[in-house]
C-alpha cells in the first residue's frame, strides 16, 4: 500500500470529525420561493437531505428527497409562481440554468415552444469540506484524474473538494472552468469552496472547449478542473491541455470505463479505439483474427474513478494498461474503496497487478518450444468430471477457470490469445472448472477436495508450460460437455428472444457469442421468420432480433 494511501488511512478519522462539513446556504434558495411553497417545505420536516424542488405549471409542487418525494399543500403551481422565483434568481442562460449570487444553487428552467418558462427545478448545492480523504493519496499524486458516475453521486462536490485542497493545501495553480456556475456558484465572486482556485465562466455550452484552451495559454494553470466533459471538441481540448503538462481533473457523462470506451465521442479521452489489420504470422501468432482492435493514442487521462455511490469509489489506477486489457476481452479489476459507518476508510477489493518482469516474459517464451503433451480430463475416485456439470456462470459466456499449480500468467496470456470468454477465479468456491498440475492433483489436497465436492470439471496437464495450459483451454471450450451447455444456453436464449421481440414488438440483444454460435441464434430467428444482425465488436459481439415490420 502505498504511503499517500496509508497516511490517508491514518488520517480518515480526524478528517472526519474535524474537517467535514457541509455548507448549503438553504436559507437564500427559501427565499427565492413562493411564501406558500416556502411554508409548506419548512413543514415537511428535516431538509438536511433536501435535493430539488419542482415548479410545474398546473402542478402541485414537489420537494423531492433521496427516498422520497412530498407534495407541498395542494394549490397548482400557477404562472406567478413561476415569475416569482424567475425575477428572483440571476439570468437564465443558453443552458437554461441560472443561480443564486454566492451559492451553489442551481435553478433550471423548461420552456414551451414559444420560449415561456412553464417550469423550474430548484436544485439545492451543497459544499462538503473533507469529502476526498478517500481519494487523497490519487489528488496528490499529480496524476490526471477523470470523474464518472450517474446524475446525483456527488462528481461535481468532489470536484469543487479536489480544487479546494490543490489550491490551498498543496498551493497549486488551479483554474476552474465553469460553464454553468455549478462548481464555483453564481456571481462574479466565486464560493469559497473552491479554495484558492480561480474561475473562469463561459458564455454559452458551446464555448467551453473554447475557454479550456484559453484557459492553458493565458494563465499558466498547473491544474485545470473541468465540469461535464462531453462533446468531441471538449476531448480534443482536453488532449491538447494534457499534452502541454497540465494536470487534469474532470468528469464525463457515462458510469463506467467501459461505457466511456465503446462512447464514440468521448472514447479519445481514455485513448481512443482503432482497428488494426495485422500480417498473417501476427494473426498466426497471436491467435486472434487479422483485423483487431487496439488504442489509438496514450489516454488524456491517468486515473479513472467510478463514483459507485457517495462513500463507494471504484479506482483505476493505470488506464493505459486496463484498456489495453478490455480490448483484448478481459474484465477490468479496479481497486474498491468504502468509507464505513465509522468514517474509516477500507480497500474492500484491491487491482489486479498488470505488470509481469521481463525474466517471467522470456521464460514464458521459451516454454512454447517444448513438446506438446495431451491434456488428461480427471478420471480418479472423486475427481471424475460430470457428463454435463452444473456451471454457475457471471454471464452466459463468462466461465471461472481456478488454476491449481498452474501458472497463472501463462493461463492469463493463453485465455487472451485464445480469445474465450473465461477469467481466472481467485478461490475455487467461486470457480466452474479446474485447471491442475498433475504434480499437485495426484496429492489430492484441501483445494481438489473443495471442487470434488462441488462437482467441478478437472482438466489436468502434465507440465506447467505455455503449449499444455493452451491445450487445455481448447480442451475446456472445443471439446466436451462445456461447450454444449454454452451451446445450449445460447440456443435457449435465441427462442426466448424471438418470444420477447413478437410479444412486445420492440428489438432484443441477446448476450455476447463468438461466430458459431451467433450463426446458430441467426438461424433460430430465421426459423421463426424474424429478422437478425449482428452488433458491436468482439468480444462484445452479439445478435440483435428484430421485431416483425
Amino acid at each position: 500500500m502505498s504511503t499517500h494511501l496509508e497516511a490517508g488511512l491514518r488520517s480518515s478519522r480526524e478528517l472526519i470529525v474535524k474537517q467535514q462539513k457541509i455548507t448549503d446556504n438553504l436559507s437564500q434558495l427559501l427565499d427565492v420561493l413562493p411564501p406558500a411553497v416556502r411554508e409548506n417545505l419548512e413543514r415537511s420536516g428535516s431538509l438536511d437531505d433536501l435535493l430539488e424542488i419542482v415548479l410545474d405549471l398546473g402542478r402541485i409542487p414537489e420537494a423531492r428527497f433521496p427516498e422520497r418525494v412530498v407534495e407541498l399543500g395542494e394549490e397548482y403551481v400557477t404562472e406567478y409562481d413561476i415569475e416569482y422565483v424567475v425575477n428572483r434568481v440571476g439570468a437564465f442562460g443558453k443552458d437554461n440554468r441560472a443561480g443564486i449570487e454566492r451559492t451553489l444553487h442551481r435553478i433550471s428552467a423548461i420552456r414551451n415552444r414559444v420560449g415561456k418558462i412553464v417550469g423550474l427545478t430548484c436544485r439545492i448545492g451543497r459544499a462538503v469540506y473533507g469529502t476526498i480523504d478517500i481519494i487523497q493519496d490519487v489528488v496528490e499524486s499529480g496524476k490526471s484524474i477523470l470523474m464518472l458516475g450517474r446524475p446525483g453521486r456527488g462528481k461535481t462536490t468532489k470536484l469543487r473538494e479536489v480544487a479546494r485542497v490543490l489550491s490551498e493545501e498543496l498551493k497549486k495553480r488551479v483554474v476552474i472552468v465553469d460553464t454553468s456556475n455549478e462548481i464555483a456558484g453564481d456571481g462574479d465572486i466565486p464560493h469559497p469552496a473552491i479554495g484558492r482556485a480561480r474561475r473562469m465562466q463561459v458564455a454559452e455550452p458551446s464555448l467551453q472547449h473554447a475557454v479550456m484552451i484559453e484557459a492553458v495559454e493565458n494563465h499558466m494553470p498547473e491544474v485545470i478542473v473541468i465540469d461535464e466533459i462531453g462533446t468531441e471538441q471538449e476531448a480534443f481540448a482536453a488532449r491538447t491541455i494534457a499534452e502541454r503538462g497540465v494536470m487534469l481533473v474532470g468528469t464525463a457523462h457515462g458510469n463506467s470505463l467501459e461505457n466511456l470506451l465503446v462512447n464514440p465521442t468521448l472514447c479519445d479521452l481514455i485513448g481512443g479505439i482503432q482497428a488494426v489489420t495485422l500480417s498473417d504470422d501476427e494473426a498466426r501468432r497471436r491467435g486472434t483474427q487479422k483485423t483487431v482492435l487496439e488504442r489509438k493514442a496514450p489516454p488524456t487521462f491517468d486515473v479513472v474513478i467510478e463514483i459507485m455511490d457517495m462513500d463507494k469509489l471504484a479506482i483505476h489506477h493505470d488506464v493505459m494498461q486496463t484498456v489495453d486489457r478490455m480490448l483484448r476481452g478481459q474484465s477490468p479489476r479496479p481497486e474498491i474503496r468504502v468509507r464505513n459507518p465509522e468514517g474509516e476508510i477500507e480497500v474492500v477489493q484491491k487491482a489486479d497487478a498488470y505488470r509481469r518482469d521481463r525474466n517471467q516474459v522470456e521464460e514464458e517464451e521459451c516454454d512454447e518450444e517444448e513438446e506438446y503433451a495431451p491434456v488428461e480430463r480427471s478420471g480418479r475416485e472423486g475427481f471424475r468430471a460430470p457428463a454435463s456439470p452444473a456451471i454457475r456462470r457471471e454471464t452466459p459466456t463468462t466461465l471461472k477457470i481456478f488454476p491449481y499449480g498452474v501458472n497463472r500468467n501463462r493461463l492469463d496470456r493463453a485465455i487472451l490469445e485464445s480469445r474465450v470468454p473465461a477469467i481466472i477465479a481467485r478461490d475455487v468456491n467461486e470457480a466452474d472448472v479446474i485447471i491442475a498440475l498433475k504434480a499437485n492433483y495426484r496429492r489430492e489436497p484441501a483445494k481438489m477436495r473443495e471442487g470434488a465436492a462441488r462437482n467441478l470439471p478437472t482438466y489436468i496437464i502434465k507440465s506447467n508450460t505455455y503449449t499444455q495450459v493452451v491445450s487445455a483451454i481448447r480442451d475446456i471450450f472445443q471439446t466436451g460437455a462445456l461447450e454444449k451447455g454454452f451451446t445450449e444456453d445460447a440456443m435457449r436464449e435465441a427462442e426466448e428472444g424471438v418470444q420477447r421481440a413478437l410479444s412486445t414488438g420492440e428489438p432484443v440483444e441477446l448476450s455476447p457469442q463468438n461466430s458459431y454460435t451467433r450463426r446458430l441464434q441467426h438461424q433460430i430467428v430465421e426459423k421463426h421468420k424474424l429478422l437478425s444482425e449482428s452488433i458491436g465488436v468482439e468480444p462484445r459481439r452479439r445478435v440483435r432480433i428484430l421485431p416483425a415490420s
